[in-house]
């Protein structure tokens, strides 16, 4: 079994944040597969299907992106999976809107998400899919502070973020597949480079 959680806040007034590309990934997928997301398990919305020839199971936690970690630690210890069957799906302030990036652990980068599942599995070593958002317009190079970055991620996107983030799910749900069909490693050769 694989765990593809995608990191979020819910409720329909977070539906179009920035911090929300994680959620709008798996709602994808699942609309792909017929899937519903809607059995509430380990704090979280989920969903069987198979990809890949590939057992699934496709999570929204219900935890706020904050708290992410109690619901991976839960799914992990009920589906008895290692944590490296899990991917996590994310925004990163780091990359430019658009961009993605695959890679298996490493530190938060400051996602307090991310942190979160560190800190409740105990380790790093879970896969990440890593869609930019970039961070806010800033004069002088400035240090942001920390409710800058808040209303940033809590923010909708703007028109011409949207023109390259729709794509940029379209791409990460593909390397999902392609992750699942052909490996990490083949995954980030591909997707990595785009």
């Amino acid at each position: 079994m694989k765990i593809i959680m995608g990191l979020g806040n819910p409720g329909s007034q977070y539906r179009s944040n920035r911090h929300n590309v994680g959620f709008r990934c798996i709602d994808q997928l699942a609309e792909k597969y017929s899937t519903k997301i809607k059995k509430l398990w380990c704090q979280s919305d989920t969903g069987k299907l198979v990809i890949a020839g590939q057992e699934v199971v496709l999570a929204k936690p219900r935890t706020f992106v904050n708290l992410s970690g109690n619901a991976a630690a839960c799914l992990l210890d009920k589906l008895n999976c290692t944590s490296e069957e899990l991917l996590v799906i994310h925004d990163d302030l780091d990359l430019p809107t658009g961009r993605l990036r695959i890679r298996l652990g490493g530190k938060s980068g400051g996602h307090r998400g991310v942190r979160s599942i560190i800190d409740r599995l105990g380790g790093e070593d879970f896969y990440r899919l890593r869609i930019g958002i970039s961070r806010p317009p800033r004069e002088n190079n400035t240090a942001y502070y920390d409710d800058e970055i808040v209303d940033y991620v809590l923010g909708n996107m703007s028109i011409q973020e949207e023109e390259l983030i729709r794509p940029a799910i379209d791409r990460a749900c593909e390397a999902v597949e392609f992750i699942l069909a052909e490996g990490i490693t083949a995954a980030m050769n591909k997707f990595n480079k785009l």
